[in-house]
């Protein structure tokens, strides 16, 4: 059997009474740690017009991630790509991949990322709304400056041989939560990161992944990865109590404001006060073992090949052993044990 990998995806949380530049040290922090711990890949997510999370920017963070360890595949989830160029992306991570080669991973996204006023001041021509179906051209010119595959006619394809590449390509992923991210993916002989701890309900999108997969110079196979929500802590009680938090975040963010990651305390508060329907978004949480049985539940679930951990806490300390418990159980294999 293969073994399961496990892997971070981190969104660079902004605790109450602190900043971002916090945030990001702390980003650095916990990928060093994830790289000693033993996890496969760290992945920063782009959001923005947040109070809640500092990485607006996974372009930016991916250089000092990977400068600051040393074996842990870096990359991006993900780029919102209908916000950018296509060229300018490919050369974003052509130069990345040339700081860190065989290390980088670029997950591209079709969300905004961002509610419309956001998405629509992040555009470069705001004299109109740009066309929601553009994506899939987008992508597919993004993937032939890595792969010189524009017709020698097309105005733009003496643009590969410029790429600042010096060894492999970054790996492109689609990320999404859709069918319609699904299907590309597939038909595109890609790999396919779902985000489970969006929609909870996405165990279709996985078949119809495999369904829609034709084999490329990409990937000879379907590759899966299911993103999903965990904490793990000394026991359930203590993975639910640090939670809340995240729970009164969202509260909030489904009446459309952002808010710094609130202590435990103030959040237990305000929900006591401010009582919410139970989420039906998907979350891992307990022990470290309790966890582990939790994500390979999922794994199982979604047929995937590797788990992505996601959370977001307001405290680091909780953070770093939250990420440490599960590597404890899963038995990754750590710097240490590979020296050894």
């Amino acid at each position: 059997m293969t073994r399961l990998r496990i892997s971070v995806l981190d969104q660079s949380p902004i605790a109450e009474g602190a900043t971002a530049a916090d945030a990001l040290r702390n980003t650095l922090d916990l990928a060093r740690l994830a790289d000693a711990l033993g996890y496969h890949r760290y992945w920063l997510a782009e959001h923005h017009a947040s109070h809640s999370l500092a990485g607006v920017a996974p372009e930016a963070l991916i250089g000092p991630v990977a400068l600051a360890t040393r074996r842990i595949r870096v990359g991006s989830g993900g780029v919102m790509l209908p916000h950018y160029s296509p060229f300018k992306v490919a050369e974003t991570f052509a130069m990345l991949s040339a700081l860190a080669p065989g290390r980088i991973d670029l997950g591209l996204g079709r969300a905004p990322g961002s509610d419309g006023r956001t998405a629509f001041a992040l555009q470069r021509d705001r004299s109109r709304a740009m066309p929601a179906d553009d994506f899939p051209g987008h992508l597919a010119e993004l993937l032939a400056y890595y792969e010189r595959g524009l017709p020698a006619e097309h105005p733009f394809a003496p643009l590969s041989d410029s790429l600042p590449l010096a060894g492999p390509v970054p790996d492109v992923w689609l990320l999404g939560s859709s069918p319609d991210s699904a299907a590309l993916a597939g038909a595109l002989g890609l790999p396919y990161c779902v985000a489970d701890f969006i929609n909870s309900d996405a165990v279709p999108l996985a078949h119809a992944y495999r369904a829609s997969f034709r084999p490329s110079a990409r990937r000879a196979a379907p590759e899966l990865i299911v993103a999903c929500w965990a904490i793990a802590a000394e026991d359930r009680a203590a993975a639910e109590r640090l939670a809340l938090p995240a729970a009164m975040m969202f509260a909030h963010l489904m009446r459309g404001r952002t808010i710094p990651v609130p202590s435990v305390e103030h959040a237990e508060a305000w929900l006591r006060d401010n009582p919410q329907p139970p989420r039906r978004r998907r979350s891992l949480l307990g022990s470290g073992p309790e966890v582990r049985a939790q994500t390979e539940e999922v794994a199982a679930l979604y047929g995937a090949d590797e788990v992505m951990l996601v959370n977001i806490l307001p405290d680091h300390a909780a953070r770093r052993d939250s990420y440490a418990r599960v590597a404890e159980a899963f038995g990754l294999v750590g710097e240490a044990a590979l020296a050894a």
